[in-house]
C-alpha cells in the first residue's frame, strides 16, 4: 500500500520482546519531522473499545511507518503492521500536551486522543471526557 509521506501513523504488534512481560504488546506511531512519536499499549486499541494505557516510548525511525513483517534490531523481537494510514489534525509541539487526531485507515475514519498516557479511539469526532 502506498502511504503519502506526511501526516502518516501505523499500529504495529510487537511480539517476543525481551523486556516484555505479556510477550505482546501493540506500538503506535505517529509522524512527527523525521521521526515518530511512539507509544506502547498492553491490547490492541479498537474504535469505540475501552481507554488503554500508552506508554510513551522513545522516538522511532520513519520507516516503521511503512507496511512491515520483519525482526526488530538487535533481537528485540518481531513486528508486524496491524493497520496504517494517515492523520488529520497537528501534533502539540509538547510532547506533554493531549493529543486530538483523525487517523484515516484502509477502512474507516475516527477520532484519536492520547492524555494523560491513556488512549482512546472513537468512531466520532469529540473529545473523549473519561480519559
Amino acid at each position: 500500500m502506498n502511504v503519502p509521506r506526511n501526516n502518516r501513523w501505523a499500529l504495529l504488534e510487537h511480539i517476543n520482546s525481551p523486556n516484555d512481560p505479556l510477550g505482546r504488546h501493540f506500538d503506535l506511531l505517529l509522524e512527527d519531522g523525521l521521526a515518530c512519536r511512539t507509544w506502547s499499549m498492553p491490547e490492541k486499541p479498537q474504535i469505540d473499545g475501552p481507554v488503554i494505557f500508552a506508554t510513551p516510548l522513545p522516538i522511532h525511525h520513519l520507516k516503521w511507518l511503512e507496511e512491515q513483517d520483519c525482526a526488530v534490531s538487535r533481537g528485540r523481537g518481531w513486528a508486524k503492521t496491524i493497520e496504517l494510514g494517515t492523520f488529520s489534525g497537528e501534533l502539540p509541539i509538547s510532547e506533554r500536551e493531549p493529543i486530538h487526531l483523525i487517523l484515516h485507515g484502509i477502512n474507516f475514519c475516527a477520532a484519536l486522543e492520547i492524555r494523560n498516557n491513556f488512549c482512546q479511539i472513537r468512531s466520532r469526532y469529540f473529545p473523549v471526557d473519561n480519559l
